[in-house]
């Protein structure tokens, strides 16, 4: 399990849960918060045991484990922790499930996992690692565990894909564009994503999504900005070649528009977030009717607004899409807001009968859907999708 799941609040109306799993709940929230502070050390014997009960589980990761970090022993308890959560969790983990098939996960690398974890746990906790807490740590994992190796066992898709690059171009300093060309078909929706490993940084996966609906010829479009410090968008961005061979999973996601709903559709996206709806808007672009969709596209700056002339272009071909620029730093565009995409979307109301499409950098979409649950725009009106950044 080497995804960083973002969950900054629930995406559903959640059935209430039975007691039991509750107080199970309460005591893992509980027994992380003492450890939490040692998160080094618990990392550190984790990944030793890991290593030491299922030896083959080093090569799902890359050679400079420095890079890896805290990251999984993070992903693994943020989804221990919504176990309670079943109306989110449950399809999150079957993906997920999935798209760890491309390392070749079997069943008893999932126990190796929770072994380890529990045992780091134990190591740190001490005396506050009761028989009940323990019980509630390996009843939850044991919930996760089943749901993924369900999903695996069922999936008839191949575990991985190959794809050629054909293009690469820097569309400014720090972003590029990137054309793929797959050795065969990848079955994806227009607003999902990809796990993705490049031949610069074997072993690190990053999640990107394509900005174009599914083409004729197969090819995928990715726009990638150089995040500071980020070992495989910046070598995306600097060092991609044209005949690189990047490696996909399987397609995740949920975002998407639903033409038969009625509905018209409010789409917010930060930046790189803008690949998953211009995806969409490209499929939608194929109709000649479609539900009314009002794009709010921010940035710190203009200079972040790199597709906006595009999406304006599509705009003017079609009377159903409107685009407003935001931008929080700098002179104000002509027909833009200025502002976080938080302040300036909730300016507009509670957006009633939307579907309410949201994607950019975990904390854009965190602030961003709380401030609308906060102006009133009901729970189950908002979906975004659990993602992964540098």
């Amino acid at each position: 399990m080497t995804a960083d799941p973002v969950s900054p609040v629930p995406r559903s109306v959640h059935r209430e849960a039975p007691p039991a799993v509750t107080a199970m709940v309460r005591l893992i929230r509980d027994s992380w918060a003492k450890a939490e502070p040692y998160l080094p050390e618990v990392t550190q014997f984790f990944y030793g045991m890991l290593f030491t009960l299922a030896p083959a589980t080093r090569d799902f990761f890359p050679i400079n484990m420095e890079v890896q970090r805290n990251r999984m022993v993070r992903a693994l308890v943020h989804v221990v922790q919504m176990v309670d959560q079943p109306d989110d969790l449950v399809p999150f983990l079957r993906q997920l499930g999935r798209d760890h098939r491309k390392f070749g996960v079997v069943p008893n690398h999932y126990e190796a996992v929770g072994t380890a974890l529990l045992a780091a746990m134990k190591t740190q906790l001490g005396p506050d690692w009761t028989d009940e807490v323990e019980r509630a740590w390996a009843e939850a994992f044991t919930i996760i565990a089943r749901q993924m190796q369900e999903a695996a066992a069922t999936d008839t898709n191949p575990p991985n894909w190959s794809a050629r690059v054909a293009e690469h171009r820097r569309l400014s300093w720090d972003l590029a564009m990137v054309r793929l060309e797959p050795d065969q078909h990848i079955p994806f929706r227009p607003g999902q994503y990809l796990s993705v490993e490049v031949p610069q940084r074997p072993r690190l996966w990053r999640y990107l999504s394509p900005a174009n609906a599914p083409r004729p010829d197969g090819s995928l479009e990715f726009h990638i900005r150089a995040i500071e410090g980020g070992w495989v968008s910046r070598a995306i961005v600097s060092h991609t070649q044209a005949g690189d061979v990047w490696r996909f999973g399987p397609p995740l996601g949920t975002l998407g528009v639903d033409r038969e709903s009625g509905r018209d559709v409010l789409m917010v996206a930060g930046g790189t977030g803008v690949a998953p709806m211009q995806a969409m808007l490209d499929e939608l672009g194929q109709w000649g009717e479609n539900p009314k969709v009002h794009l709010f596209y921010g940035g710190r700056t203009r200079e972040d607004l790199y597709a906006l002339e595009g999406l304006r272009m599509v705009a003017s071909c079609n009377p159903w899409l409107t685009v407003t620029p935001v931008v929080e730093n700098g002179p104000g565009l002509v027909g833009g807001e200025q502002g976080t995409l938080a302040d300036v979307v909730t300016r507009y109301g509670a957006w009633p009968g939307h579907d309410v499409l949201v994607s950019g950098s975990p904390a854009m979409i965190r602030a961003t859907v709380s401030r609308m649950l906060v102006a009133g725009t009901a729970l189950d009106q908002i979906r975004y999708d659990p993602f992964t950044i540098d």
